[in-house]
């Protein structure tokens, strides 16, 4: 399997995901400027955290303008896999992939700890290596994580199985409904705030995000 690592004037998680997916899975990966405006063939594109274009008007706004995004939508309305990390997941809002918006964090703060998370559906392209119901721990590292959106929105997402992960116990900035992270319609497309590229590997004491990565392998 071969994934697309976006990479971004700003990008800072994207050599994480590089070695959990060729280094952890060995899987292949090729890293795609944000100024390509022909995505190459992969099978899974993933679009990683950081700072894209220095948060410069709100996050993920002008990444979501890039050459390269005009090929990732096009890419993920076609059925192709799309998982979007931190970063990736506000500009995969913006870019209309995923419904709502990343806010703000409730406390005004940049937070950065490792959270408690339920698997809300474990039944997904993203989750599948999970166990229902399970309960694991991610680091997460934002200031504008929380989610928001209308109450249509929300009972669609919930109605439909496409929220994937809550914050279990605390939330960290009041995102609604305790949502971190949700799919699209057709279930190819994963926002998510936490970073499991950042707790993919026993060195790091921490294996609960490998997964995701895991999940995705077809």
């Amino acid at each position: 399997m071969k994934f697309g690592i976006l990479v971004f004037p700003g990008s800072n998680c994207d050599w994480d995901s590089y070695n959990v997916v060729t280094k952890v899975l060995k899987q292949k990966a090729q890293f795609v400027w944000h100024k390509e405006s022909k995505l190459p063939k992969v099978d899974c594109v993933i679009v990683p955290g950081g700072f894209s274009y220095g948060d410069h008007l709100r996050t993920g706004a002008i990444a979501r303008f890039s050459p390269i995004m005009k090929e990732v939508v096009p890419f993920a309305k076609a059925g192709g896999r799309v998982l979007g990390i931190c970063n990736g997941f506000q500009i995969l809002t913006e870019s209309g992939l995923l419904p709502g918006v990343l806010m703000r964090n409730r406390d005004l703060k940049f937070v950065c700890e490792t959270v408690s998370l339920k698997v809300a559906n474990h039944r997904t392209a993203f989750t599948k290596k999970y166990e229902r119901g399970a309960r694991i721990r991610i680091p997460i590292a934002h200031g504008e994580g929380n989610y928001f959106a209308d109450e249509e929105t929300l009972n669609r997402l919930e109605g439909e199985g496409r929220v994937a992960f809550r914050y279990d116990g605390v939330n960290p900035n009041g995102s609604q409904r305790d949502i971190a992270g949700i799919m699209n319609e057709n279930g190819n497309v994963l926002g998510m705030m936490p970073h499991p590229e950042r707790c993919s590997e026993k060195i790091l004491g921490n294996e609960d995000g490998r997964k995701v990565f895991e999940s995705l392998i077809m």
